[in-house]
């Protein structure tokens, strides 16, 4: 990966803040520094890329495991049913309102769980979720995960975690150079080999991750 044009003024253009973990990781080599910034952007790309799969999966298997638990309680949608404190009131009814806003009648419900973020479905996989949640419906969307369901709570829960931090940090364009982005990559293909063995050999298959990683250049 070559960084043409004057280094000088790229870094003038790209600012000294910006660049100032990248030119720390190569001892002050401008040009490297530059090399390890258009590698942190295309890395980032495949960080996106390989959640963007992850949440899908995990989101949609959690999606018809609440549809399943509201059924059975006689309600028209979890929608409308959850048990949620303020946090996750707010972000579902963000969700709906974009929809609404956008007109949408027809497949609303997938609409919606379409415009929640992933903060939300690791929000329904914490703690205080365990007895009303969790037990009853959402760790049956992980049936091959943990067999103990409290410690399958837990590794989802983290494994969640750790995909919305990096997927906000690259989002933002911050430096994730010294990530173990390998550790972001097991951790996604592993919530949806819990899904389904299938689903995380797929993930694994098409991820750009790891071949990018790979290509990282020397500092």
């Amino acid at each position: 990966m070559s960084t043409t044009g004057d280094p000088a003024l790229m870094a003038k253009l790209l600012t000294s803040t910006r660049l100032r973990s990248y030119v720390d990781a190569t001892r002050g080599d401008l040009p490297a520094a530059l090399r390890l910034y258009d590698w942190n952007t295309v890395v980032s790309a495949a960080v996106l890329a390989t959640v963007a799969m992850v949440e899908v999966i995990v989101r949609n298997s959690m999606d018809t495991q609440l549809t399943r638990w509201a059924s059975a309680r006689g309600e028209r949608s979890w929608l409308d049913a959850l048990p949620l404190e303020p946090r996750g009131v707010d972000d579902l009814d963000r969700a709906q309102r974009a929809v609404e806003a956008r007109g949408v009648c027809v497949d609303y419900h997938d609409h919606v769980v379409a415009e929640l973020n992933l903060g939300f479905w690791r929000y329904l996989a914490a703690q205080r979720y365990l007895t009303s949640l969790w037990v009853p419906a959402l760790g049956k969307a992980f049936p091959h995960g943990y067999r103990d369901v409290r410690e399958r709570r837990r590794a989802v829960e983290r494994h969640l975690t750790s995909l919305a931090i990096v997927r906000d940090r690259v989002a933002h364009h911050e430096p994730v150079h010294r990530r173990d982005l390998c550790g972001d990559l097991r951790a996604g293909v592993e919530l949806a080999t819990w899904v389904h063995p299938e689903a995380g050999a797929w993930v694994a298959s098409r991820s750009p991750l790891e071949a990018v990683i790979a290509r990282r250049p020397h500092c």
